[in-house]
């Protein structure tokens, strides 16, 4: 089966998965942070090469501070108790997202974590955490203007967050909506997209073979055509 190499997931659902077993808010955060584990090792062990995990939108961090404070004690769970596993695992950790949102300490651990497994060579994990495409992307114009030349795409794609890091084959969302929501709108313009209904926390590995499986089955022409052997062309 055809992997992708790139694989995005937008972990969407954690909050009403919680709410509608009456747990609060924080339940599901912690289930869909076991999930994000277990699901990007299922990754690995498959054989993609990159996952990226949209963990916090930069629009999140407007809910309310009690469960932001949840989710940055999360995150530097995360990194303190993971770290070592990602070593072992020989994956390299990067972190994306404007770090001036961020409290320092998830900041700092991010940044501990990132050097601590730099020689990672069998896959890259992506955590988006206070991340917005837009915000990316106006800073990497910004960046351009002030470097005082024209661009070309390849050298704009460095200025961005994700530089170094091939843009997603395939980028999967849970929780029933059917957007983007601000994350890898530059890098996702021919990726191809999975919608599932189920809440994040409710995604098993069973569920990402399914999904994969469906990437398996699609056929990337990138705007092109492509003309079989009978000479039909499809378009």
């Amino acid at each position: 089966m055809e992997l992708p190499r790139h694989l995005a997931v937008i972990m969407d659902g954690n909050g009403r998965w919680a709410k509608r077993r009456m747990l609060p808010r924080s339940a599901g955060h912690r289930k869909g942070m076991d999930r994000m584990i277990s699901l990007s090792e299922h990754a690995f062990d498959l054989g993609v090469e990159y996952v990226t995990l949209y963990a916090l939108s930069a629009e999140n961090l407007s809910r309310p501070k009690e469960e932001l404070d949840g989710l940055f004690a999360l995150f530097c769970k995360y990194f303190g108790e993971n770290v070592e596993r990602l070593v072992s695992g020989n994956i390299r950790l990067r972190v994306i997202g404007d770090p001036a949102l961020l409290p320092p300490e998830v900041v700092r651990l991010a940044r501990e974590g990132e050097k601590a497994t730099e020689k990672g060579t069998r896959g890259t994990l992506v955590l988006a955490i206070g991340y917005g495409a837009r915000q990316e992307i106006l800073a990497a114009v910004n960046a351009a203007v002030h470097g005082g030349k024209e661009l070309t795409r390849e050298e704009f794609a460095a200025l961005l967050q994700t530089d170094g890091i091939p843009d997603p084959d395939f980028l999967i969302r849970t929780g029933k909506e059917k957007r983007l929501s601000n994350f890898l709108l530059w890098q996702c313009a021919y990726t191809e997209l999975f919608f599932s209904e189920k809440l994040f926390p409710a995604f098993t590995n069973a569920d990402l073979d399914r999904a994969l499986a469906d990437y398996a089955g699609r056929e990337r022409r990138y705007g092109k055509i492509t003309v079989s052997t009978d000479g039909d062309r499809s378009c």
